[in-house]
């Protein structure tokens, strides 16, 4: 049971008091009483307006569903469907052309483009090693994943693979070619790098097999740093910058014809802690654990202790890199990735604070003011945002009011904290229908403190099916990925972002690459992101950053911009045109396998949160091919079997049957966990199943079929017992 202490009028779970009184107001000019009083009156003030926009939330829901029992799908009069989207205020008006008036933004947000990692902040190793993904060894990134090819003479085997390690460095070559062009040779055939610093101005000398080179471009080099035998080459090219290593003296210098012992590749340009989707926090208890690891991110001061190797490892943020210019000059930059913190969206409540009639406030307003409190401590360090921003990233906003309802939140926040207003930013995550249908006037919303909007196909996609649940049963997952209504939804936020003046001025965003271990699949793929125009797209790991940097290289996105300025905006028509199922096409087979692998996910999942409070993780499906998994693809998920369910494509007992048998599956890729707790020996004793297959059996009763609610309550219930 929780203990509380009496603030203002509120009731403040004491192990948050603490924290925020003993740790996070430590050091500010914020007294705690005007901080508790401010709380207490935003509650009062803003509680009620939250209560209203989910009201809306469901009434709108409720519209729509009855619209289509009496209608059919949109297919049959998509005219008469948006007439009535206008009619309930579902479809707002669009306003007039305007550009963002968005400022004091960090280079990293508007004029350097590259990959955006998402961690869970609740885990201060992940914490660490996304914010120090700044800097990335691409030899380490080759060798270790299957970019070069795993088999045969190139398998990585226990020892180093002398075969691979040149492979490796023929790729590296590659790559030096792409971003760096030498004149009339290849770097393969380099054979000496060096910096001459003999003269007025220090000079880059490179040597080959038919004598010296040069650089295509020579602007691009920019610093270097020589410590004994070792030389540090800096390289910049479209914003991003690369280390080129020297060192004749090191293992893997020694096997390299030039001694290039590494090519270190400026990485993660943004990363997003997340108190959200990749965490499982339900009480004061853990919320505290969330905010001080954010605390001390903003501090500078977090660090993380742990074995590898019988050793014990203490990380903790790196600093800044410093180089010698050209010129002579110092040459300083950034060693650690641009932080945003992604809040708790406006559905759910908290505990943590009681108003003054006992109730829960809205976990997204205590997020708005204990994030915004920590990172204060940068704003006088300027260790991350060096022109005084917060960065605040908001999910699951349905439409402009509610965006509006999210700025007017933070411009309260920043009157209690003292702040300037617009210093918190807002970054809108375009993963709702109603807000992906009036993006622009979304944006107009947050034009004052918008910095980013970012597209994600999986909680898009729950969304767009619990909308239409009764529009009749959805389509197999890989089959909506290729429906028409997705490139809408992409293209749409791509062209709308740059026609409000994204350009140079925020972050256009694309969603995650599910699979940590597919990397040659995703360096093929993932292309498409930057080439559409956008700034950055989301990565599984420090490594994948490193390699999707690669792409940044090849591809200037502000040249992709400017092709695509004048695009015109995919009609409404498009976006609302995911059609619904004809059950004839499917065997009893292909339904069956649909059925066992969205069980088998949602199981893989939900165990982990549930009886572990893991938010996020890599989970086996069920072909043994490791997904990231987090709330999002649980959503996703559950919404197509409560779906099937609905239409009676499946039955209720062919679902229970299912989840049971996956049950077994799920315990047998866990074996080796000693922390896993069996479901399939007794489910009705586990929580966790109970709680997977009740996302299934009651998804359509789930507000806009999220699963915070039920996970919520089942670790609540576990914790409890």
């Amino acid at each position: 049971m929780s203990t509380y202490v009496e603030r203002a009028g509120l009731k403040i779970d004491s192990q948050l008091a603490d924290f925020v009184e003993n740790e996070a107001l430590t050091g500010l000019d914020v007294a705690s009483d005007t901080l508790w009083s401010g709380v207490a009156e935003l509650v009062a003030a803003y509680m009620p307006g939250n209560r209203e926009l989910l009201d809306i939330r469901d009434k709108m829901q409720q519209q729509i569903d009855d619209w289509h029992r009496a209608n059919g799908p949109v297919a049959k009069d998509p005219d008469a469907y948006q007439a009535f989207l206008r009619e309930i205020r579902y479809l707002e008006d669009e306003p007039s052309d305007f550009e963002i008036e968005t400022e004091n933004l960090d280079p990293e947000i508007a004029s350097i483009c590259g990959p955006q990692l998402v961690v869970p902040v609740s885990n201060a190793r992940y914490a660490l090693n996304a914010a120090n993904a700044r800097w990335g060894s691409l030899y380490d990134a080759l060798y270790g994943t299957d970019v070069i090819p795993t088999e045969g003479e190139l398998a990585p085997g226990k020892a180093y693979n002398p075969a691979r390690g040149d492979a490796v460095f023929a790729r590296a070559a590659e790559f030096l070619d792409e971003a760096f062009p030498l004149l009339g040779v290849k770097h393969g055939a380099v054979t000496r790098y060096g910096v001459d610093t003999g003269g007025a101005e220090a000079r880059l000398m490179i040597e080959s097999q038919d004598g010296r080179a040069k650089l295509a471009y020579p602007d691009a080099f920019v610093g270097y740093a020589i410590a004994g035998d070792k030389t540090t080459i800096v390289l910049r090219h479209n914003g991003l910058h690369a280390e080129l290593v020297v060192d004749a003296a090191s293992d893997i210098g020694k096997s390299h014809p030039a001694h290039l012992a590494d090519v270190v590749l400026e990485s993660a340009l943004t990363t997003i802690q997340d108190c959200e989707d990749s965490v499982a926090a339900v009480d004061a208890e853990e919320k505290v654990g969330v905010y001080r690891n954010w605390l001390g991110l903003m501090k500078g001061d977090l660090a993380e202790s742990f074995e590898k190797g019988g050793k014990t490892i203490t990380r903790r943020l790196n600093p800044d890199r410093t180089y010698t210019a050209p010129d002579g000059s110092e040459l300083t930059l950034k060693g650690r990735a641009l932080l945003l913190v992604r809040n708790v969206g406006h559905l759910m409540t908290t505990d943590a604070i009681l108003d003054a009639e006992g109730q829960p406030i809205g976990e997204g307003l205590m997020d708005a003011v204990v994030t915004s409190l920590c990172a204060m401590h940068d704003l006088k360090l300027q260790g991350n945002s060096r022109t005084g921003s917060i960065y605040i990233v908001k999910p699951k906003m349905h439409g402009p009011t509610e965006v509006l309802f999210a700025c007017n939140v933070f411009g309260e926040v920043e009157k209690i904290l003292g702040l300037a207003h617009n210093t918190i930013k807002i970054g809108i995550m375009d993963e709702e229908r109603r807000t992906s249908a009036n993006l622009k006037a979304c944006i107009h919303a947050a034009r004052e403190r918008v910095f980013f909007i970012n597209t994600g196909f999986l909680d898009r996609t729950g969304d767009e099916i619990h909308t239409s649940m009764e529009a009749g049963p959805v389509l197999l997952k890989d089959q909506i990925k290729a429906e028409r209504w997705i490139g809408s939804y992409e293209d749409r936020n791509v062209v709308i972002g740059l026609g409000c003046g994204f350009s140079g001025k925020a972050q256009i965003g694309k969603g995650m690459w599910a699979k940590p271990d597919a990397m040659a699949d995703m360096m093929a793929q993932k292309t498409g992101h930057p080439n559409s125009g956008a700034n950055c797209a989301w990565v599984p790991s420090p490594t994948a950053a490193t390699l999707h940097a690669i792409h940044y290289h090849q591809i200037d996105v502000f040249a992709a911009q400017k092709r695509r300025h004048n695009e015109a905006v995919a009609p409404l028509e498009e976006l609302f045109s995911m059609p619904v199922l004809d059950t004839s096409t499917l065997s009893r087979e292909q339904i069956g396998r649909e059925l066992e692998n969205n069980a088998q996910g949602i199981l893989g999942y939900v165990v982990r949160w549930v009886d572990q409070g893991v938010g996020c993780s890599k989970v086996p499906d069920i072909n043994n091919v490791g997904l990231m998994e987090d709330r999002a693809t649980c959503r996703i998920s559950s919404q197509a079997i409560a779906n099937w369910l609905w239409h009676g494509v499946v039955t209720q007992d062919e679902v229970v049957a299912t989840f049971t048998r996956m049950a077994a599956v799920v315990d047998k890729q866990n074996a080796g966990d000693p922390l896993y707790r069996p479901m399939a020996v007794d489910p009705e004793s586990s929580i966790a199943f109970k709680a997977a297959l009740a996302l299934a059996l009651e998804g359509t009763s789930q507000p806009s079929g999220y699963t915070e609610p039920l996970l919520h309550a089942s670790r609540l219930q576990l914790k409890a017992s």
